[in-house]
């Protein structure tokens, strides 16, 4: 069974950090396309960022604009967990963040949500 479980998420000031924390459990972690989504209340789910899994055809990592420069994805494959590095947070990084993977063997970011398992995310406040 896949289990994702998100923590780290918190309330900060405007200007500073948070790391999110996905343990993934239940599949092989490496397989496939891992990532974080957000939503705010009110506002559709986005995708945040995403790492492509090592076994995918095009490889790499993602980032919406929102977060570029701000926000580093990152993996460790012996922890079976992905980690979100959230620097310079903005009152509009407001949000519930997810966990979430691609169930498609080799699978690319961006994340297909249609094709996806959550985790039952973490929130993140960000005050001004």
């Amino acid at each position: 069974e896949v289990q994702l479980v998100e923590s780290g998420g918190g309330l900060v000031q405007a200007g500073g950090s948070l790391r999110l924390s996905c343990a993934a459990s239940g599949f092989t972690f490496d397989d496939y396309a891992i990532g974080w989504f957000r939503q705010a209340p009110g506002k559709e789910r986005e995708g945040v960022s995403c790492i492509s899994s090592s076994r995918s055809r095009y490889g790499g990592t993602y980032y919406a604009d929102s977060v570029k420069g701000r926000f580093t994805v990152s993996g460790d494959n012996a922890k079976n967990t992905v980690y979100l590095r959230m620097n310079n947070l903005k009152p509009e990084d407001t949000a519930v963040y997810y966990c979430a993977i691609d169930l498609s063997i080799g699978s690319s970011c961006p994340i297909r949500t249609t094709a996806a398992a959550w985790g039952q995310g973490t929130q993140v406040t960000v005050s001004s």
